[in-house]
């Protein structure tokens, strides 16, 4: 079937073809889903988007210190997606992050599909469009690769240098993660180890998603990656210096365009579980450009057997505010994100209380 003969090539192999001037008709976004031309905010709003100064979360000034805490709390309710400065990880690491990365999708393509992964929980995938294992009836402009990094680290040994950037990346990307996390729960007045020990965050999990959005030759037909909330508590982006990112507020999509040397970091479903639905999860997107991108997450959550539901304490649910989500183990959630058409957030909806879904 042609859908099945695409999807064994990568999208980079499609994008390279020879005279390559139409986009294929499978990738054509249908009407389920909004093109990143429809509905994106004129306003300059980017210039809005909260900035977290991460070296003054750990200061010893309590002054500072409360400030960021309560910049971090409105960053969390008010938009679900900020951008860290001053977070200690080298921009050279990063560069050299996105170089490595930028040589794996060049590879082969025998070479990257040895990797090829038929299971959710496939240490070490490679692929293309959303994910092959969920019935996917439309195609996204994108190719992908997704190693398990915690709590054990997992990486392909090529290219050159690859395993050793992607493991020292991930060391500092965690260590962010866990101070961001810590200053989330300082700002929604919990004991600060309520997190850590309800989700076992010692052993939380942790992904590494590299993209790979090669340049299109019909951008405004198709998508990098339709609409979606991430499962987990946290993701911390980085990209190339090309644009894709769009987050949705008040209707609208919203181009990011990041500071120089910053992180992006947006709220997962976890954390809108967690906190009772006080901070939700963000929508965004990945539209294409007649030039390649690449970005690289890194999805922080719960231990894989935790099951998480909204927080036991009263400042999360109380006689005013019941629990709003039903209790699920992540492994469940992830797999059920996973095996499904990507799609807003179809998956958050169906154990919310009272939701017909359930």
């Amino acid at each position: 079937m042609e859908g099945e003969s695409n999807m064994m090539r990568s999208v980079k192999a499609v994008a390279e073809l020879p005279h390559l001037k139409a986009v294929p008709c499978n990738f054509y976004v249908d009407d389920n889903y909004s093109l990143p031309s429809i509905n994106t905010s004129s306003d300059d709003d980017s210039s809005l988007i909260p900035v977290i100064d991460f070296s003054l979360l750990s200061s010893q000034d309590p002054h500072q210190h409360s400030k960021a805490i309560q910049d971090l709390a409105k960053a969390c309710q008010q938009w679900g997606f900020f951008m860290v400065v001053n977070h200690g990880i080298g921009e050279s690491l990063m560069k050299e992050l996105i170089g490595v990365t930028n040589e794996f999708f060049k590879m082969g393509e025998e070479d990257k599909w040895r990797y090829k992964g038929d299971q959710v929980f496939d240490p070490i995938k490679y692929g293309t469009s959303f994910n092959y294992t969920s019935k996917e009836t439309t195609f996204f402009w994108r190719d992908y690769l997704k190693l398990s990094v915690h709590p054990h680290f997992q990486s392909p040994h090529q290219p050159k240098n690859f395993r050793e950037v992607v493991w020292e990346y991930c060391e500092k990307c965690r260590k962010v993660t866990r101070v961001l996390l810590s200053g989330i729960s300082e700002g929604l007045g919990l004991e600060k180890e309520l997190m850590e020990r309800c989700l076992d965050l010692e052993a939380g999990v942790e992904v590494f998603a590299a993209n790979y959005y090669p340049a299109c030759p019909q951008p405004e037909l198709v998508m990098g990656l339709p609409p979606h909330s991430d499962f987990g508590l946290l993701t911390l982006l980085i990209q190339n210096e090309v644009g894709g990112l769009q987050i949705q507020r008040n209707g609208k999509w919203i181009n990011i365009n990041p500071i120089p040397n910053s992180i992006l970091v947006n709220t997962g479903d976890h954390l809108e579980i967690f906190t009772n639905g006080k901070y939700k999860s963000v929508l965004h997107r990945a539209a294409v450009n007649k030039v390649a991108r690449i970005s690289i997450g890194i999805a922080s959550g719960p231990a894989m057997n935790a099951t998480v539901g909204p927080a036991h304490s009263p400042l999360i649910q109380n006689e005013t505010f019941p629990p709003l989500y039903v209790p699920m183990k992540f492994s469940e959630y992830v797999e059920m994100q996973q095996t499904n058409p990507l799609y807003g957030k179809s998956c958050l909806d169906k154990i919310k209380i009272n939701s017909p879904s359930l």
